[in-house]
Parts: C-alpha cells; structure tokens; sequence
C-alpha cells in the first residue's frame, strides 16, 4: 500500500495517514491480519516524524482497527468491520464540519441523539 501526504493540506499529517488506513481497510486493499509498515519506516518514507506516524497508529488502535504491540509491529484487526471503519470515517467527517460551523460539544451531541 502506498501512503502519502500532503504537506500543505489543513488536516493533520496523522489524520491523513488514519484516513488512508481507512479508506484502504474498506477498500478490501488492507486485509485483516496484514501488517502496517513499522512506523520508523513509513515516517521516513513520507519524510516526518515518526511520532505523527504514532500518533495515526494510535488514533486507528482507539477506533479498534488495527492492534499494535511494541516492538511485533501494527496489524489490522482480525475483527475488523468494514461497515464500522465506514461509521468511523463518517463521523470523524461529521465533527469536522460541525466545529467549522462553530458548533459546540453539546450541540454536537444533542444533533446526533436527535437523528
């Protein structure tokens, strides 16, 4: 799987890599079980820090997408739900565009308990 980024871009470094995992795990591209390439790799393959790579991982681990051990690597869960990754990259969309209109955390929730 090829990653990029683009530095220019008002999204994160880490968010675009979270995005790419996701859009490459609902794409059947990215298999339950592959391996991610190790951060240290992929940082300076995409030429930043590895920590952004880290913190992309991490973000992916918190959605329960991919598992991580120290030292073994990252992985895509062996559980992983397409539909789920699909919610997940929906809402993460949903609050992006909701905090651009100004909207605050209780406004955002009470949108949400309403649909």
């Amino acid at each position: 799987m090829l990653f990029r980024v683009d530095a220019a871009s008002t999204v994160s470094l880490a968010e675009q890599i979270a995005v790419q995992v996701r859009l490459a795990v609902l794409n059947d591209e990215l298999k339950a079980g592959e391996r991610l390439p190790p951060a240290r790799e992929l940082a300076a393959a995409l030429r930043v820090n590895m920590h952004t790579v880290l913190r992309a991982y991490g973000v992916l681990r918190d959605e329960r997408i991919i598992e991580m051990r120290q030292g073994r690597g990252a992985w895509v869960r062996q559980d992983v739900e397409p539909g789920f990754v699909r919610l997940t990259e929906l809402a993460g969309q949903f609050l992006t565009e909701a905090r651009k209109l100004g909207l605050s955390q209780p406004e955002i929730r009470r949108l949400i308990e309403g649909a």
